[in-house]
């Protein structure tokens, strides 16, 4: 499935709320909507400059939403389904973060450790509506990107 507006996410994030992140042995299940806000606000605080990199925090939960059963192909359902929406890079973003033996560059250590960050941290990490202008940027932006011959 591929995301083609910022509504639909939208909808697929708030339909997050209350979903939890399968178990894992190291580490207690999560919301998946809290623990997206959590991470991308993080990553906020740490580069405010960075909206691909923040929105790559914020929209990884939703390949655990659209594909269930396959956890362990979860990063690239995200990635494909945000790639035509957002980006290569937010897509490269979302399909590296948790695979450990990707070399990764800076931005990936960032985003995972964020994520790892925003599984327990506690603090108001505002809501999801906060991100809507964000998110329609990041799609005019790349839908211009798509648009132009180079």
């Amino acid at each position: 499935m591929e995301l083609r507006s910022v509504e639909e996410l939208m909808d697929l994030l708030y339909a997050c709320r209350g979903t939890r992140a399968a178990p894992d042995r190291d580490r207690p299940p999560v919301d998946l909507h809290d623990h997206a806000l959590r991470t991308a606000a993080l990553l906020r605080r740490g580069r405010p400059a960075d909206k691909e990199l923040q929105v790559a925090g914020l929209v990884q939960p939703v390949g655990g939403l659209l594909w269930p059963g396959d956890p362990a192909g979860r990063a690239d359902h995200a990635a494909d389904a945000v790639r035509a929406l957002l980006g290569d890079r937010v897509s490269h973003l979302v399909r590296h973060c948790p695979c450990p033996d990707v070399p990764a560059d800076d931005d990936l250590l960032a985003l995972r450790q964020a994520t790892e960050e925003g599984r327990t941290a506690g603090f108001d990490a505002g809501v999801l509506e906060d991100w809507r202008t964000v998110l329609e940027l990041l799609a005019a932006a790349n839908s211009h990107h798509l648009g132009t011959v180079d």
